[in-house]
């Protein structure tokens, strides 16, 4: 008895890279949202807790990493999928010659 063949699937390597990185940019605003709350996540509320001044340094660093981040990956979405293209202009209603109009060689 024969095994089938295992097929392996190609995938061209741009369109891949385009996917993960489009996945990538869903997953941040998750990623953004643990990062912020990580401060509060903590148990211990001890003295040996860090002063409020780096937590806010935290906060801020991370926001603007967020921001950062997400700039350089709508860049490289943009110039992976291009430009977008002008809108189309929808069709004209067929046009009717004019019975009046002197005949033209391509209309005889």
């Amino acid at each position: 008895m024969k095994l089938p063949s295992r097929t392996t699937q190609f995938l061209a390597r741009d369109t891949y890279r385009m996917r993960r990185l489009m996945d990538a940019a869903r997953m941040l605003p998750v990623i953004g949202l643990v990062l912020l709350l990580l401060p509060l996540m903590r148990l211990d509320s001890g003295a040996d807790s860090p002063p409020t001044a780096a937590e806010a340094v935290y906060l801020f660093l991370v926001w603007i990493s967020l921001i950062v981040i997400a700039f350089v990956m709508s860049l490289w979405l943009r110039r992976t999928l291009g430009p977008p293209r002008p809108p189309v202009a929808p069709l004209a209603p067929p046009h009717e010659p004019d019975p009046d109009a002197p005949a033209t060689p391509e209309g005889r």
